[in-house]
């Protein structure tokens, strides 16, 4: 099925913000500042704007498992969404100030839950400021929507799809957390779904990690760090520079997308079908969650 350009200009917002059928939805937030994204939408935002939570609307509490911002649970989510005024015929435009991280994971979630006509602005509330676009600080009452979940496993991977990716691309890695010898695989995997980690360099190499408790990366995944979708001004990247970002990524293969916590692997997830790649996952838990369970191999080679 052809999906819609998931990146809309600003100036496509401004002519159509005051449309019925749309919801605009801020999802400025910063990790480590939990309340700073509600006050800056507090003290201006586009006006009409819903505002969207990470940790409270977008995210369900941590556990033991499902990484630090763990997938919300359909029906609360659904929920959520419904309070935002979202329906099942809104068109929902996100935005956030943090290079469209958090809105790209609302963008997802109303994806996984059945939601096509949602889309990311392509630069962030700054520079919506910056041009002189209007803002406001009112906040509108909002009429409940209608929205209903249909949610689609395929866009999911979950540890055990992940672990069987990694066990094909690096057999050796497993062989040597089991304490067994390696048996050879290269056929496989070339066949199996490519693993992207879309953290900065030196965390996907292990030589840092400021967040979580182990450093490294899931054997077998490759780099390609999220900025590298976004040009220098922050503005999305498309046609060939998009292109050129994603060159090497094979879209014959299905492909699994993570990150730290699922968040900051959904700009990778958009950029990919944006340049019409078509089996792409995304592993939600993604580090956080990985490292959580005992006997999961780490990788620190740069590779």
């Amino acid at each position: 099925m052809n999906q819609p350009n998931p990146i809309v200009s600003m100036k496509w917002l401004l002519a159509r913000m005051y449309e019925p059928d749309l919801v605009i939805a801020d999802c400025r937030f910063a990790l480590g500042k939990p309340e700073s994204g509600r006050e800056a939408y507090e003290a201006a935002h586009v006006p009409g704007a819903v505002y969207l939570d990470l940790e409270r609307d977008l995210s369900a509490p941590v556990g033991e498992h499902g990484g630090r911002h763990p997938l919300p649970d359909p029906a609360e989510l659904e929920a959520a969404l419904r309070r935002a005024g979202i329906g099942p015929d809104s068109r929902v435009v996100a935005y956030d100030d943090q290079g469209g991280a958090m809105a790209s994971r609302l963008w997802w979630l109303l994806r996984w839950l059945g939601h096509d006509a949602v889309y990311v602005m392509d630069q962030g509330f700054s520079a919506w400021q910056a041009a002189g676009y209007p803002v406001t600080d009112a906040t509108r009452v909002v009429v409940p929507g209608a929205f209903r979940a249909r949610v689609r496993p395929e866009l999911l991977a979950d540890v055990d799809a992940v672990r069987a990716a990694s066990r094909t691309a690096e057999p050796e890695a497993w062989a040597s957390a089991a304490g067994a010898g390696a048996e050879s695989g290269s056929a496989a995997a070339e066949s199996a779904p490519l693993l992207i980690d879309s953290r900065e360099p030196r965390r996907y190499a292990g030589l840092e990690e400021p967040i979580d408790r182990a450093a490294g990366h899931i054997p077998g995944a490759v780099n390609r760090f999220w900025k590298g979708v976004l040009n220098e001004d922050g503005r999305w990247k498309s046609g060939d520079a998009l292109s050129a970002a994603l060159d090497g990524i094979p879209q014959d293969r299905e492909l699994i997308v993570y990150c730290g916590s699922g968040v900051t692997a959904c700009p990778n997830v958009l950029a990919l079908q944006a340049a019409g790649y078509g089996n792409v996952r995304l592993y939600a838990g993604s580090w956080s969650d990985w490292i959580s369970y005992e006997g999961n191999p780490i990788a620190t080679e740069d590779k």
